[in-house]
């Protein structure tokens, strides 16, 4: 499959099939991910990093993965040194990149920004994250922890909790589920359910769906707990915010009658949502997930700089 210079705006640029080939070239970065051995697939090419918006894990494993497979990468992760604060628009500061560099991500706060900067710019462009839009690299690696540990995606069942209004990983993960024929389970309050545009996806798609209010309707039947934060700073309204803040929280006790090999994962950062003493279940997955933003994105990188793959074991 060629991916040569192609954007990474949506998971829904991407085929069944060209999500599955990402996996597998991800799969055999692992060993390199870990630092157990060196790869130089894109010697000599250049990522900037792009950052309008907080990030820690997103950012480090982008700089991890290029770093990993041979790049380099130069860019900012605070807005007010930039000339942004000059009243620079995106479109000139990513036409101005796209001079010094060979790739960009980008991450910022408002939504479409990515699909902007990739039709402005003549290199590729990944978005890493939108606003309430799109978060498609996060996706990728939940898919990728997914399939490590439940072995396959077929049939299996997932339950989204917490914010999936605002959420962009969840609006991502709900597109990409749902072309492998996933059954969702949506668990949130009332005020915070998925958006109606990507509900009506699932309707056209006829995909499998529910929606509840109570996180304990679906704990028996799922095989992946997808939990979320509620997040604050996407709010219009703070007192909104405090309605439903702290509304699902998963600790010990809520686990009892789950699948025995259900697994919980977490986008992170998490608040109070996922109870520390949780993390010593065998169900918690969300510190090997974050790492798995690692080979994936050293996946994405090299396909899309036009890596030599043949190299792979």
């Amino acid at each position: 499959m060629d991916f040569k210079g192609r954007d990474v705006v949506s998971i829904n640029d991407f085929t069944l099939e060209e999500i599955n080939y990402i996996l597998d070239v991800a799969e055999k970065m692992v060993p390199a991910a870990r630092g157990e051995e060196a790869l130089e697939l894109v010697p000599g090419k250049l990522l900037a990093s792009l950052f309008y918006e907080p990030s820690t894990r997103t950012m480090l494993s982008f700089e991890t993965a290029m770093k990993r497979v041979g790049g380099k990468v130069i860019g900012f992760s605070d807005v007010s040194s930039t000339s942004a604060v000059k009243g620079e628009t995106l479109s000139d500061t990513i036409k101005m990149v796209e001079a010094y560099a060979d790739i960009i991500v980008l991450r910022h706060g408002r939504e479409g920004a990515a699909r902007m900067a990739a039709e402005v710019a003549e290199i590729p462009v990944l978005n890493a994250g939108d606003g309430a839009g799109q978060h498609p690299t996060q996706t990728l690696l939940d898919l990728f922890t997914m399939r490590q540990e439940l072995g396959h995606l077929r049939k299996k069942s997932v339950a989204l909790v917490g914010d999936l209004k605002y959420g962009r990983t969840v609006h991502s993960l709900t597109y990409a589920l749902a072309k492998f024929g996933v059954h969702l389970h949506f668990v949130a309050p009332e005020a915070l359910q998925m958006p109606p545009e990507v509900v009506s996806h699932l309707v056209k798609r006829n995909s499998g769906f529910s929606v509840h209010e109570d996180i304990s309707e679906v704990m028996g039947e799922v095989d992946v707990l997808y939990v979320t934060r509620i997040q604050k700073e996407r709010f219009p309204d703070e007192e909104e915010y405090h309605k439903v803040a702290g509304a699902f929280r998963v600790d010990n006790s809520s686990l009892e009658g789950c699948k025995k090999g259900m697994i919980i994962m977490h986008p992170l950062p998490r608040v109070d949502e996922i109870a520390p003493e949780v993390d010593d279940t065998k169900h918690a997955r969300y510190f090997q997930q974050a790492f798995n933003g690692v080979p994936v994105r050293m996946a994405l990188l090299s396909l899309l700089l036009g890596a030599d793959m043949g190299v792979l074991k």
